[in-house]
């Protein structure tokens, strides 16, 4: 219940601010462009098989606006409070570090899902003039709200270790970054080494989901990632007491 408070709190400020609002509609109009040039491609070469490939490439590029978007939304929920020093008074009140951490991140995802949601109208009205399979559209969905949510929980993480903003957002796209080009090695590196690369790639998990395949080893995966961030984040928060900060 506590986590909820946490949760509330943190969105009143995302949307007492202009950053969420500009946030929302860069998101917007990048998928929303994204989706209509993809359209027009697929319309144009993409033959029959229209409805897979469109929302493979949509969604891979749309994994493209979450990973610039998301780093920012999170940047603030910890290096904001040590930069302002409400952190102090936040750690006075009756609340476990765990309540803290979920509810941040509770608000952060709850803001990511506000942001996924008017991405619907596109499809909904291509069904209107073609109706497709709505099992990979699913999956494409399902695909980007476990991406996210791993973006969240590592950007939490990373705005628990500093109090200056810019610093969270930067490390967290490096962070991202890597996991990105983590298998971009393959010419050089020995096939082995590759095929324990693809396992921790998050974009090369992404894949699967884009082209309308759930792999349950895939939804663990992102899970046990968002898990793991969400555990470090606690560690670092509770780190303080090494320091002798109350």
């Amino acid at each position: 219940m506590k986590a909820f408070v946490i949760c509330r709190r943190e969105l009143r400020s995302y949307f007492g601010s202009f950053i969420a609002y500009a946030l929302l509609a860069v998101f917007l109009l990048l998928s929303g462009y994204f989706f209509y040039s993809d359209l027009i491609y697929f319309i144009l070469f993409g033959g029959y098989v229209l409805p897979t490939g469109l929302w493979q490439f949509v969604f891979l590029d749309m994994r493209l606006c979450t990973m610039l978007v998301l780093p920012l939304v999170t940047m603030r929920l910890f290096a904001e409070e040590k930069k302002l020093g409400t952190i102090e008074l936040l750690w006075t009140y009756p609340i476990s570090d765990s309540a803290i951490v979920m509810g941040k991140f509770l608000a952060a995802w709850v803001f990511f899902l506000i942001m996924l949601l008017p991405t619907m109208i596109n499809p909904l009205i291509f069904y209107q003039f073609y109706q497709f399979d709505l099992g990979p559209l699913a999956s494409a969905y399902l695909g980007i709200f476990l991406l996210g949510s791993a973006f969240i929980a590592c950007g939490l993480f990373v705005s628990s270790l500093t109090e200056n903003q810019v610093v969270s957002a930067m490390v967290t796209y490096g962070i991202l970054v890597f996991f990105w080009f983590v298998t971009w090695n393959e010419e050089v590196a020995d096939q082995q080494i590759v095929r324990a690369l693809l396992r921790l790639s998050l974009f090369d998990r992404f894949f699967n989901f884009s082209r309308g395949v759930i792999d349950t080893r895939d939804v663990v995966f992102f899970g046990l990632f968002t898990a793991l961030f969400l555990f470090l984040t606690l560690q670092s928060l509770g780190a303080r007491a090494w320091r002798g900060v109350n």
